[in-house]
């Protein structure tokens, strides 16, 4: 009898009980109290997606080296030539990285590098021709822009 009827003889149980039952019933999430909302800390500017390539030491020190001449020439334009090359050359090496590189480590066979070796050739030679018009038609304001374009890409 003792173990049958435990809430005649506690009646405190009775109430744990339906405490018991009460807490594992389920809230509907519409009904469930939601934390209050915090105010959002300012949010830093969001990054922007990007690539890079690596390029020769060589060809660092030649870029950095050019850049320091332009930057304090008086007459930057006395340089433009030697610019566009540098410019040409960085093209050059980043189609390599982006393109010729991951072309011989997916083993797409000899045939294959050598179809888009010459079509790369031939895309770098109008490049080249169209880089060369155009900073050589670009004044002092302009080279340093350019200047300071590359330099942002270097970091």
């Amino acid at each position: 009898r003792f173990l049958g009827q435990p809430s005649r003889l506690f009646p405190a149980s009775r109430n744990i009980m339906k405490t018991m039952a009460t807490a594992t019933k389920r809230v509907p999430a519409s009904k469930a109290k939601q934390p209050p909302e915090r105010p959002s800390a300012p949010a830093a500017p969001p990054l922007k997606p990007f690539l890079r390539f690596y390029h020769s030491a060589e060809l660092r020190k030649k870029t950095l080296a050019l850049l320091d001449t332009v930057e304090r020439a008086e007459d930057a334009t006395t340089h433009r030539d030697a610019l566009a090359d540098v410019i040409v050359e960085l093209t050059s090496s980043g189609m390599d990285y982006y393109f010729m590189k991951p072309l011989k480590l997916a083993k797409t066979g000899f045939i294959t590098e050598q179809s888009a070796n010459l079509g790369l050739a031939g895309v770098q030679k109008v490049m080249a021709s169209v880089i060369h018009q155009i900073v050589g038609r670009m004044d002092n304001p302009q080279l340093h822009s350019v200047c300071g374009s590359i330099r942002r890409l270097m970091l």
